[in-house]
């Protein structure tokens, strides 16, 4: 069958929809263009086009939708025709026609070819065995994700960039991984020696086995398994294989329609992109620029601005290559290289500092006169990287001394590091070229907050690397505008958290709406509401389910559990000290057994249970507190552990009673409520089994007494605690710490941990003696009494909850249904269950009758929400005052029916629910989301003698949101 062109418009052709066809056809409709042309895309793959930079989280999500990149409204909204699944198997350029796979031929004006590249795999013998796969498509992460299901180790041939990626795949899916790299040493184009040293004892340390310069001769395949031969050294012996060697541009068609390739394979284009046909355009990693493909999307993007500005007739858009530098996260090892990370420019001097203990390498590399930066390396920190990009690009002269840029921050090192210097033509975001003077601009334009200017100019909603940058230019230009960098919490306060917790005290509110009616405005949101109640909890330690706190308490503090990506909760009874008896055990190993949670031991010495849904909370709880145990309040920006090790009573070094004084801290400071939450730690000698330095209470016993270590944490960004004071006391250390938490609590900012807190502490540790022991402010009695109030009025908030039947009746998935919650489902892995990766299909029914009466107002709490069937389909219904609303109940992007469970508050006015999971923001008149093209179905609602009654049609305006099959 032949398809001719009868369209009045001029057809453009695109072949290839994944990241960079589509950002090409948003540039196009952005110009309008989508207007003037006839415009058809041909993609090979089922799905849409999907982000494949985060291609390893599908792993985590199980759903496609959290990858997606657009949805079918784009092409219906702006006449774009999509052909999915549908391969182009030959062109014509002579005649501009293309057939695909099914024989159909169609005309063209114009075409673009954005055909990616495939995964090379290397010619070694049996690399065709069933087991052997490659990491490029989604279909092939299904196909790795079956194989894993029945194996339990696997390998990685590969050490670069995409190699590492699909290691932390693996390692995702519990699979002993091994990585098998024929160079010297991993990621070999971008880390030096040093560098990939320290990378490859990172990976290891979190149990990757890495072999490198090892060359696979042969594949052999058994009943058993796969085995790795090569040519030298031990095989290899595992169950499955994953080839991640690289890439080789896709110009398959380029050849057959004759148009110019490069010797090692892509399509040559020119400074227009334009190919050797001058109607056919190439973009991205298919395209060969002087010799240089560019595997990183963010060269794909600009090429694709510049095709978009040819056909729209800009003939000064030109491409002039793209720096490769690039930033990302390796199995949650920071890494960054750019430019000449290896000194090859003749003359350069290079600097190096290594931070052994905390596995951090940093890496510059300078011109002769010291004046140009060149290139460098980071692994472990990567926090510089902006700066020194824009240093580097912009041609900016460095310091006297290039060393401070990579040296640990002091008084000397400028913040900022050289982001005032840059000029406006700088490119900030390189994915959405967004330069310094975009920022300023979107400034000057009114756009005052970071969410503003991003939504504005696109800058750092890309990879997100530019955006600790983006915000010092934004706040530079606010200061250079004359507007105040504000430090309000939210559009609902214009107080910082320190200011809001000083009213509080000083006026003793006791309540949100009393707090907002006098230094506030509107609803509140997911930022004010939840500090709130952390707020009041500090200054009271009131019950958090009170009527008037539990609208405030994001979805783990109103249910006293820690939700999990597929709905169900994690339970943490609290065992001081990680010290339990016999008896203990055997309790929590019944209660998991009997509704079959999965166990695992934390590193804070404690007992996590996994997979508990809503309505099994309280029972669990009502068999765990009548064994004994209490809360272990791990759902909370409170004090998480107290570790120790067994201290004098068994250790032969020990020199203090370690677990009796951890135990003592832990019991005094459980459930106290914070800007972060608090790790502590004693050890019973200098040998620091606990590792005490690490935490941001440290105690490490001497044979005088006790050393107290302050404001340390380990996580993301490590930090050694600074000694405080030395060989205390029991009851002076215990002194100290209650007037170091609580001034803490009263000064630090929102979500700042106690290491962030003393660093900007003005004054800094010296600061803080002078508080805490001396006593400067006048204030020590009053810290005193308050963290006395807190140890008196503790409650175990479960205990609390099991007596009230009326909070109990919450803790239900849905308020008028018994039917367990099909959206939960299980996989078995290890022997214990996991959240299940497979689609969860349920054909839900609607009530034949056109209005169903769904329960009583009185059972929705006010201010906020609870889950509902309508028949069979699962509604959320919210309630403010005597109006209420019903959504859809899932959250968009996952499998989870908990859109119930979230926040109300109000942006600009406009009531909204803010999701528990991802902090996704609808709104409650007709679901629509507040960022992106989601949304959720919207039911209307009567409320009739204290009845809510819900229809059994969707609102005219609602359409289901994609894959919402629950």
């Amino acid at each position: 069958m032949q398809y001719i062109n009868t369209h009045t418009k001029k057809t453009l052709v695109v072949i290839g929809h994944g990241m960079v066809g589509q950002y090409f056809l948003e540039q196009l409709v952005e110009q309008g263009m989508h207007q003037q042309w006839h415009i058809v895309v041909y993609g090979e793959e089922r799905h849409l086009a999907y982000d494949r930079v985060h291609l390893t989280d599908y792993f985590t999500t199980g759903n496609a939708n959290t990858l997606s990149l657009t949805d079918a409204d784009f092409f219906a909204q702006h006449g774009i025709e999509l052909r999915t699944h549908s391969q182009v198997t030959a062109l014509d350029t002579d005649r501009r026609s293309l057939t695909d796979a099914q024989g159909r031929e169609l005309a063209w004006d114009h075409l673009v070819l954005a055909t990616g590249s495939r995964a090379f795999v290397p010619p070694i013998e049996g690399h065709d065995d069933q087991r052997c796969f490659v990491y490029r498509t989604l279909d092939d992460l299904d196909a790795i994700k079956a194989c894993a299901s029945h194996a339990s180790r696997g390998v990685v041939i590969g050490g670069g960039l995409l190699g590492l990626e699909a290691a932390n795949a693996l390692k995702t899916l519990g699979l002993e991984t091994h990585v098998v790299e024929f160079a010297p040493r991993l990621m070999a184009v971008q880390l030096d020696d040093e560098g990939a040293a320290l990378l490859r004892t990172k990976i290891q340390a979190l149990g990757v086995h890495v072999h490198t310069g090892m060359q696979t001769t042969k594949i052999a395949s058994g009943a058993s398994g796969l085995q790795l031969q090569f040519s030298s050294g031990e095989p290899l012996e595992t169950d499955l294989v994953v080839f991640s060697a690289g890439i080789r541009p896709r110009d398959d068609l380029a050849r057959i329609a004759g148009l110019a390739t490069g010797p090692r394979g892509g399509i040559i284009i020119d400074n227009q992109c334009r190919t050797s046909h001058p109607a056919v355009y190439a973009i991205g990693e298919c395209a060969l620029w002087e010799g240089m493909a560019f595997g990183l999307v963010a060269p794909g993007y600009d090429m694709a601005r510049i095709a978009a500005a040819q056909l729209s007739g800009e003939q000064e858009a030109l491409f002039s290559g793209a720096d490769m530098s690039t930033r990302l996260k390796l199995l949650g090892v920071e890494v960054a290289s750019l430019g000449d990370a290896h000194g090859q420019t003749p003359g350069s001097l290079v600097y190096q500092w290594h931070n052994g203990p905390d596995g951090i390498y940093k890496k510059i590399v300078v011109s002769a006169d010291k004046k140009q930066l060149l290139g460098g390396v980071l692994v472990g920190d990567a926090s510089d990287y902006s700066n020194l990009l824009q240093l580097m690009l912009n041609h900016i002269d460095l310091p006297d001394s290039p060393a401070q840029l990579i040296l640990p921050a002091t008084g000397d090192k400028p913040a900022t590091q050289g982001s005032k210097a840059l000029p406006d033509s700088a490119v900030l975001c390189s994915c959405h070229n967004v330069t310094k003077g975009a920022i300023r601009a979107a400034v000057t334009a009114g756009h005052h907050d970071l969410s503003a200017v991003k939504s504005f100019t696109k800058a750092g909603t890309g990879c997100g690397g530019c955006t600790a940058l983006v915000k010092q230019v934004m706040e530079q230009a606010l200061e250079e505008s004359g507007v105040a960098v504000s430090d309000d919490i939210c559009e609902h306060f214009p107080w910082s958290r320190q200011a809001l917790f000083n009213l509080i005290q000083v006026e003793n509110i006791r309540s949100f709406d009393e707090l907002i009616q006098r230094h506030g405005s509107g609803h509140g949101c997911e930022i004010c509401k939840p500090l709130v109640g952390s707020l009041l909890a500090s200054a009271w330690n009131d019950y958090l389910l009170k009527p008037e706190h539990l609208p405030l308490q994001d979805t783990n503090d109103r249910y006293f559990a820690n939700i999990q990506k597929n709905g169900t909760y994690s339970i943490v009874p609290r065992i001081p000290a990680g010290e339990i008896t016999p008896q203990g055990l055997i309790a929590i190993g019944e209660v998991a057994q009997r509704y079959n949670l999965y166990t695992k031991i934390t590193g804070g010495q404690r007992i996590d249970l996994f997979g508990a849904t809503l309505a099994q909370l309280p029972l669990i709880w009502q068999e765990l507190i009548d064994a004994g145990f209490e809360t272990g309040h791990a759902y909370g920006k409170s004090l998480r552990t107290v570790k120790s090790c067994v201290g004098e009573n068994w250790c032969r070094y020990g020199v203090q009673d370690s677990t009796s004084m951890a135990i003592e801290l832990e019991q005094r400071y459980k459930g106290l409520r914070s800007p972060h939450k608090i790790k502590m730690a004693v050890s019973g000698c200098t040998r620091e089994c606990a590792e005490a330095q690490s935490k941001d209470i440290g105690v490490i016993a001497t044979d005088k007494g006790w050393n107290l270590y302050v404001c340390g944490n380990g996580g993301m960004k490590p930090r050694h605690a600074d000694l405080f004071a030395t060989d205390l006391d029991s009851e002076t250390l215990i002194r100290y710490i209650d007037r170091v938490l609580m001034f803490y609590i009263r000064t630090a900012g929102r979500l700042t941990r106690t290491s962030v807190w003393l660093d900007n502490l003005e004054g800094g540790l010296d600061y803080l003696r002078q508080v805490v022991i001396d006593d400067k402010l006048g204030i020590n009695a009053q810290l005193e009494a308050h963290m006395a109030h807190i140890v008196d009025t503790w409650q175990c908030e479960w205990q609390t909850t099991l007596n009230d039947p009326e909070q109990l009746a919450r803790f239900t998935a849905t308020i008028n249904s018994n039917t367990p919650d099909e959206s939960v489902q299980w996989d078995t892995r290890r022997g214990q269950i996991q959240p299940t990766t497979a689609l969860i299909t349920h054909q839900s029914r609607l009530p034949a009758e056109p209005w169903q009466t769904v329960c009583a107002i009185s059972a929705i709490p006010n201010n906020a929400g609870i889950g509902a069937r309508l028949g069979s389909h699962r509604i959320a219904l919210f309630r403010i005052g005597e109006q209420v609303w019903a959504l859809d109940d899932i959250e968009p992007g996952t499998q989870a029916c908990v859109m119930s469970r979230g926040l109300l508050g109000d942006n600009a006015g406009e009531l909204i629910v803010i999701s528990p999971l991802y902090k996704h923001r609808f709104r409650l008149a007709d679901g629509r989301a507040l960022e992106g093209e989601t949304h959720l179905r919207s039911w209307p609602v009567h409320v009739v003698n204290g009845q809510v009654l819900v229809a059994s049609e969707p609102a005219t305006h609602s359409e289901p949101v994609a894959e919402a099959t629950v």
